[in-house]
């Protein structure tokens, strides 16, 4: 940041209206240069320690055969490899439901730089497991594997949130799908270093907990969120950072008036009148304003999951094995990675373009196609002839996913709950989530050997048909909403507030 007075520039400050400003005509402020890159590199830096959480997902896919070769001293059994490559999705609602907690309780910044923490001393178990026993051995690394998964259930929302709070409006779309960036990030270097480090997971494992040192490290330095201070009643330092992230320098004394209606709206959404107790979550659930959305959102995640998404990022080697593509598993896993990432960049444009439901929708059409395409390979083997199609599904598959479902439900979570129980709904929706991810992974094996890979494939495609029907009658468009807007939404409906209600009534029904 700029210097160490980055944030005092309330002493004296001259009371203009924006038409007296010297940055007058311009664009909005937060939509100016210097607010840009503010906005977007406290996001960036915020989204570090979600790198980690990519890493983790793609982690067992790059070490099964190292960890499963009969040649090594501690080699794990099959059995014990599947326990290792899904414990950590048991321990994924326990991330969920403490990030909820941590969110509310300790703010944005304190429950990012958890998410580092919590990374590292995985690693650290990982990179000291020396056993001669293969029992103590197998004891540690998954210890390791159930710190990483309470570090996957973290780090879906709060990096989020964070970037919903301090962006503009017409920035949000793409800020918000920082956290996806860094988890595509995360999951292609893993896969990177898997296809270049291919006997020695260990080396793969210090790499790994270095980089979770130095995502710990830079975490400190981002500010906090203007909306999660104003809750705590500090609304001078909310003030200050909030003109930080529009734009507004240090040394400048003006008065803005965007400014002002701005931090009017987030005193709204966040801030409870005086004397009045806060509700507890139980009662909140009653509001339409937040079961509406949290069922939206359960309901969105579990076409996510029953689609195969993370399954083919979790299996990514074995999944190409069994579709029977022809190139060597690892490098295939690397496409998919690089071609997660690389789509992940072009979302925050799709959406910002098309809008979610649009995206959502073309993404569900996507996905089906190429998996039923891939089911059609074994039943009409015809379709083999048709070089390298299994691959380009595969692909294809990947890209179409990301730009809609499997991305855009962590986004939406960050903008469709109202600011006070925004981080208890997230974290909420990241348990369900999780519990649904874990039923996903532990039983893709035994779906495939039970009903046949064919029948599987042909089933996330008809759940990615399902999604469609679903987004299209329930899910909110937020394209271009300020976040008080999505909240009338769900109060008021698809036709907005009643023009006749006033001021003081919209006041006591946020208050209720």
């Amino acid at each position: 940041m700029e210097d160490e007075n980055i944030f005092d520039n309330s002493k004296n400050p001259q009371i203009v209206s924006d038409a007296s400003s010297p940055l007058t005509k311009l664009k909005p402020l937060g939509l100016r240069p210097r607010a840009i890159f503010r906005q977007t590199s406290m996001v960036i830096l915020a989204n570090l320690g979600v790198i980690s959480s990519g890493i983790a997902l793609g982690y067992p896919t790059v070490t099964l055969k190292q960890l499963t070769d009969t040649q090594n001293a501690n080699a794990l059994t099959m059995s014990q490899m599947s326990w290792f490559a899904s414990i950590n999705a048991i321990s994924c609602p326990i991330g969920g439901l403490l990030c909820g907690y941590l969110l509310d309780k300790i703010g944005r910044k304190k429950s990012i730089v958890t998410i580092s923490i919590t990374a590292l001393i995985s690693w650290l178990v990982m990179t000291t497991s020396f056993h001669e026993d293969n029992l103590g051995f197998f004891i540690q690394i998954m210890i390791s594997r159930f710190i990483i998964g309470i570090t996957t259930g973290m780090s879906s929302a709060p990096c989020s949130i964070y970037a919903a709070e301090i962006s503009h409006p017409k920035l949000r779309g793409r800020l918000t799908l920082g956290s996806s960036v860094a988890t595509a990030g995360g999951i292609f270097l893993i896969y990177m270093l898997g296809y270049l480090i291919r006997d020695d997971w260990m080396t793969i494992s210090i790499l790994s907990g270095i980089y979770a040192l130095i995502s710990l490290i830079l975490g400190f330095i981002i500010p906090e969120s203007p909306s999660w201070l104003l809750t705590q009643g500090r609304h001078e330092e909310a003030k200050k950072i909030l003109r930080y992230f529009r734009g507004i320098k240090s040394t400048d004394t003006y008065f803005y008036e965007e400014i002002e209606r701005e931090y009017t709206r987030l005193e709204k959404s966040a801030v409870h009148p005086i004397g009045q107790k806060k509700k507890n979550f139980s009662k909140m659930l009653k509001k339409p304003e937040v079961w509406k959305p949290l069922s939206i959102m359960v309901i969105f995640f579990a076409f996510q999951q029953f689609s195969g998404t993370f399954v083919l990022i979790v299996y990514a080697v074995q999944f190409a094995i069994e579709a029977g593509v022809t190139i060597d598993p690892l490098l295939c896993a690397m496409f998919i990675g690089l071609t997660r990432l690389l789509t992940t960049f072009l979302v925050g444009y799709i959406l910002d373009k098309w809008g979610r439901r649009p995206s959502a929708i073309m993404s569900g059409f996507g996905m089906a196609i190429c998996m039923i395409l891939l089911a059609g390979c074994t039943w009409f083997p015809d379709l083999n002839n048709i070089p390298y199609l299994k691959v380009i599904c595969i692909i294809v598959y990947i890209f179409t996913s990301t730009f809609g479902l499997m991305t855009l439900p962590f986004s939406m979570i960050s903008e469709v709950y109202p600011q006070k129980v925004r981080g208890q709904c997230s974290g909420t929706t990241i348990f369900f989530c999780s519990i649904l991810f874990f039923i996903a992974i532990n039983q893709y094996p035994a779906m495939v050997r039970e009903m046949g890979k064919e029948n599987v494939f042909a089933l996330f495609g008809a759940v990615s048909l399902l999604a469609i029907v679903f987004i299209y009658f329930f899910l909110p468009e937020t394209k271009g909403k300020t976040l008080h807007e999505i909240e009338e939404y769900f109060i008021y409906g698809k036709n907005g507030r009643p023009a006749d209600t006033t001021e003081v009534e919209m006041k006591e029904i946020f208050v209720k």
